[in-house]
């Protein structure tokens, strides 16, 4: 029998356009259900046509009941989210954006059940944007938040896999999970670490698998070829939704860590 403070967590790689949409609408309910799914975290900054988030595409995604949504370097690619990410409590940014950015980058949220859980959205430096050092943003989250939540959740959106495991090791035994986003490429090293710290260096994506991470392969084998910069459009086959789903004792301790790679059956996409 689970204790009835613990949790389990289901945490959705990064959201790739309308394709990656259907996949969460289509297959979150049945995954929710199917796994015994406490609370939905998405990485959603690639959810609206690729790059970036609209006001209409969060609350589509809230209407799939999840419950919150983090993103990363791409949060400002659509610009009218500049004007309203402060209404929306639930949507991050990475906490280590210069002081004075528009939004936050953490959230506590209280559950049903009276759990409150921090998630904190953290973005990498190595070969990304030179944004405020995510180990010590982490320290300072961490510190906002001690005696306010019964567990921490921390989405580190980076490129460089060593950075990824560095915060994974740097935050063993203070959160109960460090989940890589980024690089859309779901890897095999999740593990709980001797902290009882639940790490995975990239969740995945959600969205079309017949492309290159999302978008259409003949557009970016062209780019390789030829180096002349062209327009990105999101592939539609193979839609597929990835992510892990993290099992959360009542100290806030992860106790498994397990990854998903779930397919909709019929992709030809829309």
């Amino acid at each position: 029998m689970r204790d009835r403070m613990a949790m389990k967590i289901l945490f959705i790689g990064d959201i790739v356009g309308k394709p990656g949409r259907r996949a969460v609408r289509e297959l979150l309910p049945w995954i929710v259900e199917e796994r015994r799914i406490d609370f939905v975290i998405a990485n959603c900054e690639n959810a609206a046509a690729g790059f970036g988030v609209t006001s209409e595409v969060v609350e589509e995604l809230y209407g799939c009941h999840i419950d919150v949504l983090t993103s990363g370097n791409h949060i400002w690619d659509k610009k009218e989210i500049i004007d309203v990410v402060e209404g929306y409590e639930t949507l991050l940014r990475p906490a280590n954006y210069p002081a004075g950015a528009p939004g936050r980058g953490s959230v506590v949220v209280t559950t049903r059940g009276g759990i409150r859980i921090g998630v904190i959205n953290l973005a990498g430096r190595v070969f990304m944007n030179p944004l405020d050092c995510p180990f010590r943003t982490a320290d300072q989250e961490i510190e906002e938040m001690k005696g306010k939540v019964h567990m921490i959740i921390v989405d580190m959106h980076a490129e460089a896999t060593s950075e990824k495991v560095a915060m994974g090791w740097y935050l063993s035994g203070r959160v109960a999970a460090v989940l890589g986003t980024h690089t859309h490429v779901q890897t095999a090293d999740d593990r709980i670490l001797p902290g009882e710290t639940a790490y995975i260096t990239d969740v995945g994506m959600t969205g079309p698998f017949d492309s290159v991470i999302g978008i259409k392969k003949e557009v970016i084998l062209q780019r390789f070829l030829m180096q002349i910069p062209n327009k990105f459009d999101v592939a539609k086959c193979d839609i597929r939704l990835q992510g892990v789903t993290v099992e959360i004792d009542s100290d806030g301790r992860a106790k498994r860590i397990e990854r998903v790679n779930v397919s909709l059956k019929e992709d030809q996409g829309s």
